[in-house]
């Protein structure tokens, strides 16, 4: 928003048009001063010290012109163009980094603000003309109302000097409680009917999309999806109505597979219109039922052989379990870390894409020697890799976890996390070999490696595509 200030006419080159209206009052300012003067001369000249005094005086209207000149080279009577938002008459030159940084602060910050006000006229207005005394630009709003209230969710635009303790408090002095308010990026300036619809298409194509596309729409949350007949055994969770259930910070739906979906955000309520939302993405992918995309990769490994990599579910369950059979205890305990005889026990929620992705490779003959899981773990992400034993050590691995992290690049997650034996020195090389900042965590023998993915290049980011990932290319795709 631009304020309202004077206009000035200018000429071509820049520089203000004179008028002789402004001449004329000038020359009768001119001597009107003379006659004061004059006047003054005749009255003090008269007098004993009228010499000294008509001196002083001369000394001291001098004085002030000379001030008056100084002041008014220094300080130009017009507002900074920074103000005004006029554009330079002359090419600018680039900025330096100080020069940028001041720039960006007058740009301005994006935020996302949420508040509850009381339901009744003029609430809403007192809170608008708060945040515009502020200078801040309201660029989207959406209301949601309550029994007690109405929960207004913003997104601003406010001056890069501003900070957000300062508008929480020009907000709560307008009557805004409860205010919750964090800094956004560009992809919140989509508004919210076209962003649902992304959201619903991507889960229309992956059912592994769900706990990703409800993170999206309702910020930072933790999403759990608890199985009916859990793998270990024992009781399952408690059975919701199929309406679903909202209790403040958590609502429970039913999961497309049976079972629980808990959706939880400690430090920001749910509104009606958030749940309806999260109800109807989740009915969407209840009624579509299981499905993942097309597409693999045949990759030529040094040894000569062609492996096929693509994306598996509860489908190729019996082709898991023949590969199970195949692998060596030793192969199954570094992988499930427990008894080698539950290991089929949880096949089928590990190939699931209700609770993450997979990937297989296979041979010519359509036989599985290696299976990598991504894994959705509430607000983390864990990485699992399981080669064959007779196809170890020819680069399977990194291949299956190489893609692994670009799907968990392009869902948004801050970092993956493999959980192994310390003597697992074949994961510990394919972490290492993606290139990426590692911590380790050793404990009673576990080792816990983290790879945080915020140091990936944006534009080694890749799309929703098997045959993608920032550390190589396939040899080739079908």
């Amino acid at each position: 928003m631009t304020p309202n200030i004077p206009h000035v006419t200018r000429a071509k080159h820049g520089r203000p048009v004179h008028h002789w209206r402004r001449d004329v009052v000038e020359l009768a300012a001119l001597f009107t001063a003379v006659a004061v003067a004059d006047a003054v001369a005749n009255l003090v000249g008269h007098g004993p010290d009228g010499p000294a005094l008509l001196v002083i005086s001369a000394m001291a209207l001098a004085a002030t012109a000379a001030f008056h000149v100084w002041w008014s080279r220094r300080h130009g009577h017009a507002p900074p163009a920074i103000d005004t938002g006029a554009r330079p008459t002359a090419e600018p030159r680039p900025a330096g980094p100080s020069e940028q940084s001041s720039a960006d602060a007058v740009a301005g910050a994006l935020w996302r603000m949420r508040t509850t006000v009381k339901d009744e006229p003029g609430s809403l207005a007192a809170l608008c003309a708060a945040l515009a005394g502020r200078r801040v630009d309201i660029l989207s709003l959406q209301a949601h109302p309550l029994a007690d209230g109405a929960v207004d969710e913003f997104l601003l635009r406010a001056p890069g000097t501003l900070t957000a303790a300062e508008i929480t408090r020009a907000v709560a002095l307008a009557g805004g409680r409860s205010t919750w308010i964090e800094r956004a990026d560009a992809h919140d300036l989509v508004d919210a009917p076209t962003r649902v619809l992304g959201l619903a298409a991507r889960t229309a194509l992956d059912t592994a999309e769900l706990p990703l596309a409800l993170r999206q729409l309702l910020g930072r949350c933790t999403i759990r999806s608890l199985p009916g007949t859990p793998a270990g055994g024992g009781p399952g969770p408690r059975p919701v109505p199929v309406e679903g259930v909202l209790e403040d910070t958590v609502m429970r739906l039913p999961a497309p597979e049976g079972g629980v979906l808990t959706v939880e955000r400690p430090y920001l309520p749910f509104t009606p219109t958030e749940f309806a939302r999260a109800r109807a993405l989740v009915e969407l992918d209840s009624r579509l039922g299981p499905r993942i995309p097309g597409g693999q990769d045949v990759l030529t490994l040094p040894g000569g052989n062609d492996i096929t990599v693509r994306r598996v579910d509860t489908g190729d369950l019996t082709a898991a379990r023949a590969m199970h059979e195949r692998c060596s205890p030793h192969a199954l305990a570094l992988r499930y870390h427990g008894p080698v005889g539950d290991a089929d026990r949880y096949l089928n929620h590990l190939l699931s894409p209700r609770f993450g992705r997979t990937l297989a490779a296979q041979t010519a003959s359509g036989r599985i020697v290696g299976l990598g899981h991504l894994l959705w773990d509430g607000d983390e992400t864990e990485v699992a890799l399981l080669v064959e034993d007779d196809w170890q050590q020819r680069g399977i691995g990194g291949e299956l976890l190489g893609r692994l992290v670009a799907m968990a690049v392009e869902a948004g997650c801050e970092s993956v996390y493999a959980v192994t034996k310390a003597s697992n020195t074949g994961m510990v090389a394919a972490m290492r070999g993606l290139g990426l900042p590692l911590d380790y965590q050793i404990e009673e023998g576990t080792l816990v490696i983290t790879a945080r993915l915020d140091s990936v290049p944006e534009a080694a980011r890749p799309l929703h595509d098997i045959g993608r990932h920032p550390l190589g290319d396939p040899a080739r795709r079908d």
